[in-house]
């Protein structure tokens, strides 16, 4: 028997083996690599717009038809959220997003700390409706004006001027139910535009907060109509207050 050639033919299948191993090995490294990889990708990919719209343009899907026919069920709006980050203030026919938790309601409802973590992701990407304390509506009176509902032609008064309002929805008044109301300093007066499905600044009157919302609660601005495709555009603005003057100085509180 040939000692040598058995050595031989030994070191090379150990040989073999050793490469085969190494290789095994180098291909799970780089498949580990390539998992961990894919996950922070994935990661980033989910963090940015997330960021984003915490910080600055967050999408909000229209839960109702409560801002018909401006906007409609299953828009998915651009809300702008440095518009008023800056020192500027809502004006009078801005359609706004805010936090309605004590003044259209009172208290956040309870839920699950789990399933409102992953509800509040959702709805900032737009792919979930909004939180039940997130509203959005026109700015009609801000703080010093005087609102009334309505003037015997049936209009809306600011300061005293009739507003027409070109943007309700058809056949809709302006109001069935009678105001008359001087907005706090610091707080702005909301109504939808398809009056008789919209439950806003008029139905908390006489309630905790009066009806008016905090300008601190305003999330931002409606900007821009991003989804369906069909129906991208800006939210159009509307020139129905240009007349209206501004509140007396110091004459409301």
């Amino acid at each position: 028997m040939d000692t040598e050639a058995q050595h031989t033919e030994r070191d090379r299948s150990s040989e073999t083996e050793e490469r085969s191993r190494s290789a095994r090995m180098s291909g799970q490294g780089r498949s580990g690599w390539s998992w961990r990889r894919t996950g922070i990708l994935g990661g980033v990919c989910l963090l940015f717009p997330l960021l984003l719209s915490h910080f600055v343009l967050q999408p909000f899907l229209i839960p109702s038809r409560s801002m018909e026919p401006t906007l409609q069920v299953g828009d998915r709006i651009l809300v702008n959220k440095l518009a008023y980050r800056f020192g500027d203030q809502p004006r009078r026919g801005d359609v706004v997003v805010f936090d309605g938790t004590g003044s259209f309601l009172q208290e956040a409802p309870e839920e699950n700390p789990v399933t409102g973590l992953l509800h509040g992701a959702a709805a900032a990407l737009g792919l979930a409706e909004p939180a039940e304390t997130d509203f959005v509506k026109r700015v009609v009176g801000v703080g010093g004006d005087r609102v009334v509902c309505c003037d015997q032609n049936g209009r809306l008064t600011v300061n005293g001027v009739p507003v027409e309002e070109w943007y309700l929805q058809l056949g809709d008044a302006p109001s069935k139910v009678p105001f008359d109301i001087v907005v706090p300093r610091g707080t702005l007066w909301v109504m939808g535009d398809h009056r008789s499905q919209s439950s806003d600044s008029r139905d908390h009157l006489g309630q905790p907060g009066g009806g008016v919302v905090p300008v601190e609660q305003v999330i931002g601005r409606a900007d821009w109509i991003g989804w369906p495709f069909g129906r991208w555009s800006d939210v159009p603005e509307t020139g129905a207050f240009d007349s209206v003057p501004a509140p007396a100085a110091g004459g409301h509180g």
